[in-house]
């Protein structure tokens, strides 16, 4: 069997819809299990909602709401023309109902709780996998809708809950496996989850791609297939770089640098399932299907270009952090102990650095801006017993990676050359040995992309390349 994991833009009209619908019947040999995402930009819109109600703004929330409904029922009334027996229509109302109802309690709380935000969230999957269901039913395949909050159990960080893999894996196991026995087509939304007493979570940022390796491994899948608008796995982001080209091979390890250090292609957590049961990893492209794609598996690639893709993240600030002194000048608190006190808030948090550096008296982090309040302020306040600090925002981190910086020592002389014209604040080499990142001001992105990319993919190896 295998799981295919089919993005926003994949199913955001009645169109995409149809070409998934066929996508999935030319596999249905395969036995395939259906991961779904809600319907495209409609997880902002519930934020914006969300949002506005917990602010009194009743007229942006009902317009938002309202223009969701209308959406959903009219792309459901193009797919779903049978509907004698059929579930959707009485699904999508139900679920707008609950919408308004959690909606309106914001607007009396006030504020918007991580608990009552993933609860709300959730509604967008919820809607698209019921019209999903339902529109591949009626083109003569078997679809049957799971609710992933009953297969998959977190712990109860809202926002970014953690499975718990026992149970989950017992669950999915029990549920799934007899439907495709069965001959069934699952249909099961991504992104959402729940904790074990019932609450509804969610996995993070692009947690659809999470969802289909958790199953993929409960399951012991065959292969594990994300389908996006873009043809895989590219040489850096094409929205920045017009001429990235595909990366058509990848191992695990170089797929998890490129996401943590912000490659868009997949969901930060989304290797860790599926290099544990060794199930390889294709990203497909739903509007061009017939494209190659990316392969990602535990394979170390053999390739003559060093660097498989280039990767950043923005925007990223600077803590700089220096250990208190005495007034002679000796220290009484050490870099260890600063760090650990920095990690400590950051774990509170539920953040973690990107690239962190050592001295003898000083610490030096880049983190996600968005796991900063105020500028990093609240950070800076809360280690001022440990030493003190300061905040450098607007920079972003560029990274180059591939299994080829092992072995070449050629690598940082050709990115400095490349890039000699650009202010460098702060450089990582070593951690991991197959990236190198840079610490560059946020405005200078583009600019370091295409200077790199125009160094190190002048030729490209068509074994790995396309």
């Amino acid at each position: 069997m295998i799981v295919m994991k089919f993005g926003g833009t994949s199913v955001e009209d009645a169109p995409s819809i149809e070409r998934v619908a066929e996508i999935i019947r030319a596999r249905l040999d395969l036995k395939p299990v259906i991961v779904v995402s809600a319907m495209g930009k409609t997880t902002r819109k519930l934020l914006q909602a969300a949002e506005a109600s917990a602010a009194g703004d009743g007229k942006t929330t009902l317009g938002v709401v309202a223009d969701l409904k209308t959406r959903h029922l009219s792309e459901a009334r193009r797919l779903v023309r049978h509907t004698d027996g059929r579930e959707v229509f009485s699904l999508l109302e139900k679920h707008f109902d609950e919408l308004k109802k959690l909606l309106e309690g914001l607007a009396v709380l006030g504020e918007v709780p991580p608990r009552g935000l993933d609860k709300i969230l959730a509604y967008g999957e919820l809607l698209s996998s019921a019209l999903l269901a339902d529109a591949l039913f009626e083109r003569g395949i078997p679809a049957r809708l799971f609710d992933a909050r009953e297969l998959i159990k977190t712990d109860d960080r809202y926002g970014s809950a953690s499975p718990m893999f026992d149970v989950t894996d017992r669950q999915i196991c029990e549920t799934v496996r007899p439907a495709l026995e069965g001959g069934v087509v699952p249909v099961v939304q991504g992104f959402i989850a729940s904790s074990l007493d019932g609450a509804t979570t969610t996995l993070g940022f692009e947690g659809s791609d999470y969802t289909a390796t958790i199953l993929g491994a409960a399951l012991d899948a065959e292969d594990i297939q994300i389908w996006k608008d873009v043809s895989g796995l590219m040489t850096a982001d094409p929205e920045i770089y017009s001429r990235a080209r595909t990366v058509k091979l990848c191992s695990f390890a170089e797929a998890a640098e490129l996401t943590h250090f912000g490659a868009k292609v997949l969901h930060p957590k989304a290797i860790q399932p599926a290099a544990r049961k060794n199930i390889p990893v294709h990203i497909y492209n739903s509007r061009k299907p017939e494209a190659a794609g990316t392969t990602i598996t535990s394979d170390t690639v053999r390739c003559s270009n060093p660097i498989k893709s280039i990767a950043y993240k923005r925007p990223v600030t600077i803590i700089t952090a220096t250990a208190n002194t005495t007034a002679d000048g000796s220290r009484f608190i050490s870099a260890d102990d600063l760090l650990r006190a920095l990690l400590d808030v950051l774990s509170k948090r539920r953040a973690q650095p990107l690239i962190t550096s050592v001295s003898a008296s000083t610490v030096v982090l880049a983190l996600d801006a968005r796991d900063l309040k105020h500028g990093g302020r609240d950070l800076i306040e809360a280690i001022s017993d440990h030493g003190s600090a300061t905040a450098r925002a607007d920079r972003a981190i560029v990274s180059l990676v591939g299994n080829g910086l092992r072995s070449d020592p050629r690598i940082l002389s050709q990115a400095f050359k490349a890039i000699e014209e650009i202010e460098i604040e702060m450089i990582a080499h070593g951690s991991s040995p197959m990236t190198m990142s840079l610490v560059v001001a946020q405005a200078d992105v583009e600019t370091v992309v295409e200077k790199l990319h125009e160094t190190f993919f002048i030729s490209l190896d068509p074994r790995v390349f396309a």
